[in-house]
């Protein structure tokens, strides 16, 4: 896969598609690439994050540690940990490969030297988690009216 193909993948993802084509190349370039196995885990519910994943091929389950079957199987090119760039946390899921699969890992840190680096990104990022907050906070309101 060349770098142009890359970057074409990583503006499929809604977080990345604002990004500038600097801070995308700076993304590529930098994450860590980590092949899995099938029914290997990529992170347990539970563990402190330092960062999110790219998933680039394969297929990964996401289900809290007591669920049988996963609430959802994540395909190419899905972002994981979203929050988890921008906060440390514990991870609320766990995270495991149904088959052979290839991430690119995005640590904290190097998403915020991102940031630091590309202002124009920088801001874009911060609308986008605003308008995240919004959404929530608006949904979170319209459900706790239903209860009366």
């Amino acid at each position: 896969m060349t770098l142009d193909d890359e970057i074409d993948n990583l503006r499929r993802i809604p977080l990345f598609a604002i990004f500038e084509i600097g801070a995308l190349q700076m993304l590529a370039f930098a994450g860590e690439t980590r092949l899995l196995r099938s029914g290997d885990f990529l992170f347990q519910r539970g563990e402190e994050s330092d960062g999110g994943f790219i998933l680039m091929l394969g297929a990964i389950a996401l289900a809290p540690r007591e669920a049988r079957l996963p609430a959802q199987v994540l395909r190419p090119w899905a972002l994981i940990g979203e929050m988890a760039l921008v906060a440390p946390s514990l991870r609320p899921i766990t995270a495991r490969a149904v088959e052979p699969s290839t991430v690119l890992k995005i640590r904290r840190a190097l998403f915020l030297q991102i940031l630091e680096q590309h202002p124009l990104t920088a801001a874009r990022v911060r609308e986008f988690f605003r308008e995240r907050l919004v959404d929530f906070t608006r949904e979170a309101a319209s459900g706790y009216e239903g209860r009366d």
